[in-house]
């Protein structure tokens, strides 16, 4: 039954204005696919064991957010979270691993990878350079960077740490803590003038500036807030894996496009939600249970991923445009 002309234009500004919307759906169908292939996956331990392990992926889809809405892209977040990584791992273990070495070595990473997003910033921006050539050059230097800090995968942070991010205040688990302050900063930002020119930057980069917008300043800020948030992602691996890896962000990078492109933003730019992209990274991770879940064998299972995810992208594709007629 279609729906009554004069309903037309209200539903086009309701999708218009929540672009998650078909995220939504998509994340719907897999809950209910991965209760269908294994009950206990429904429990409330299995979705916090989810929320742990790809809370790290949730902030990086929301800082690719950021460079995309700009119309740009960073291929160096995962290699930020690598760097970050290491060198708050070998931090906290050169100033003894106490309280204060924990919490200054995670204001040292986060400083790093801002830093490192504005770096990026300069790069692409102030050098005109395309970003995904440029970004994808700087990623393979804070690669070598990570390397270079931890050559090898290993030492342990303090059980402090990972306890916290593992366990539970007022008996509700730490990760959704992290998860409501990560909803009320998407819910802070999207409501500030800084997004509008974001997204205008994005739209038309040269009525931008004829309209008066710093446009370099604001492509530099978003590289910056960007590198900020792939470290706050780096922290969240830390408390997940206990350890420091200089490669552990290397897969990560594409997998945060694809939840940005799942969550409803146009890679073009102008358009978009953070919200969707934070969605986008949990698709990713219900669609990784459901291969395990559904008994595919190891040898099959990243094909399995792969066309998965083609599948969601196409059908989150295919209802935007089925939406928008």
């Amino acid at each position: 039954m279609s729906l009554p002309s004069h309903a037309m234009p209200h539903q086009r500004s309701v999708f218009e204005r929540f672009p998650f919307i078909p995220a939504l759906g998509i994340l719907a169908v897999l809950l209910l696919l991965n209760g269908i292939a294994e009950p206990n996956s429904m429990s409330f331990g299995a979705i916090t064991g989810l929320t742990k392990t790809y809370l790290a992926l949730m902030f990086l889809a929301v800082a690719q957010s950021l460079v995309v809405f700009s119309s740009d892209i960073d291929l160096s977040v995962g290699a930020i979270l690598s760097l970050v990584n290491v060198v708050v791992v070998v931090l906290i273990e050169r100033l003894g691993g106490g309280a204060d070495a924990v919490l200054l070595s995670c204001l040292v990473g986060v400083l790093v990878g801002t830093l490192a997003g504005v770096f990026n910033g300069f790069v692409v921006v102030g050098l005109r350079l395309q970003p995904i050539v440029a970004t994808f050059a700087t990623g393979i230097v804070f690669t070598g960077l990570a390397l270079w800090v931890l050559p090898v995968a290993g030492m342990p942070v303090p059980q402090s740490f990972w306890r916290t991010y593992g366990g539970r205040i007022c008996d509700i688990p730490f990760v959704f803590y992290v998860v409501a302050a990560l909803g009320l900063l998407i819910w802070l930002t999207v409501r500030t003038k800084y997004i509008i020119q974001l997204m205008a930057v994005g739209d038309n980069r040269l009525a931008a500036y004829q309209s008066g917008l710093p446009v370099t300043r604001i492509r530099i800020k978003a590289f910056a807030l960007c590198g900020m948030l792939s470290a706050v992602a780096a922290l969240c691996i830390i408390g997940d894996t206990a350890s420091g890896d200089p490669v552990v962000g290397n897969a990560m990078t594409l997998y945060s496009v694809a939840a940005v492109v799942l969550g409803g933003t146009a890679l073009s730019g102008g358009s978009g939600s953070m919200l969707g992209s934070a969605i986008g990274a949990l698709i990713i991770g219900l669609i990784n249970s459901f291969v395990f879940f559904a008994g595919v064998s190891s040898e099959w299972q990243n094909f399995a991923q792969g066309v998965a995810v083609l599948v969601a992208l196409m059908a989150g594709v295919l209802i935007t445009r089925r939406i928008s007629k």
